[in-house]
């Protein structure tokens, strides 16, 4: 098996692992990053409904930035996707990494979206 398939696989399984403890609620819903080596997508869903309430991404029309695949964007994206959930009303949300590890792109989201006004 090449190196590749193997962190695709362990990817799913820590994905697997960090489902299995969080879920959203209608009170806290769960904020789901993806991370592409390009973009990333993030989204706001409430798992009980089986609906996504915000949904973002920095090939979304509003974002409109062209050097994509940096920390800088990440962060731009979290302010951004507060600011969407300011709009309806969400200030507490559940934090789902995807099996990501807790670093670089994916923290400056996690720390821009806290910046402005989410409650992890």
């Amino acid at each position: 098996m090449d190196k590749v398939k193997k962190r695709h696989i362990g990817l799913k399984k820590r994905h697997k692992r960090i489902r299995k403890k969080i879920e959203g609620t209608v009170e806290r819903p769960r904020i789901s990053v993806y991370r592409s080596l390009k973009h990333i997508h993030v989204q706001i869903i409430d798992d009980i409904e089986g609906k996504t309430l915000v949904s973002l991404s920095t090939k979304s029309k509003e974002f409109g930035v062209s050097k994509v695949n940096n920390i800088e964007t990440a962060k731009k994206v979290g302010l951004l996707l507060s600011q969407k959930a300011k709009e309806k009303n969400i200030t507490k949300v559940i934090f789902d990494r995807s099996g990501y590890r807790y670093h670089g792109r994916i923290k400056a989201l996690a720390d821009a979206a806290r910046e402005g006004g989410l409650e992890f």
